[in-house]
């Protein structure tokens, strides 16, 4: 019954805070926030079943926080980069080897990996062995796989137990 009524209840926690960060702490927000949680969640449920649980949520938590730190010192890369001559720019392409084979997990690898300024998921491989990946300034792609490996894909196998 519970399942029922409140089927995503991670879900439905993380809505109401970007809700309230987004729009500003108020009763009204407050109480907008929970609706709009609960009410996405229920429509969605069908949709996203079967994708992989979320084991440890406290360590996506602690992730999440981490993509923000990353997002915000990229923008700051990405800014100083762009003001700077042209001639500072290397931009290329990653093949980047997948360890996650879970379909959900590795969306949000590619999520995190777009959101994070400067870098853009273009497609996974046929055989979702490879995520392609565009990065404004590539000086080595084998300290960036090393960063992409321990920073995001890690942590997410952590949390869904892949």
């Amino acid at each position: 019954m519970m399942r029922y009524l409140l089927p995503m209840p991670w879900h439905t926690v993380m809505l109401v805070m970007v809700w309230l960060l987004l729009n500003g702490a108020s009763w009204g927000q407050f109480v907008l926030g929970v609706v709009l949680g609960w009410v996405i969640p229920l429509l969605t449920y069908p949709y996203v079943r079967g994708h992989a649980p979320i084991r440890k949520p406290v360590a996506l938590f602690v992730y999440m926080l981490r993509l923000v730190y990353d997002i915000v010192v990229a923008n700051l890369d990405v800014a100083r980069r762009v003001l700077l001559p042209n001639r500072y720019l290397k931009p290329g392409w990653l093949a980047y080897p997948l360890r996650i084979q879970e379909p959900f997990p590795a969306a949000l690898l590619a999520s995190s990996i777009s959101l994070t300024p400067g870098t853009v998921s273009v497609e996974f491989s046929e055989d979702s062995q490879v995520l392609y990946v565009h990065v404004l300034h590539l000086d080595d792609e084998k300290a960036l796989i090393d960063f992409i490996a321990q920073r995001y894909e890690q942590p997410l196998k952590e949390i869904f137990g892949c």
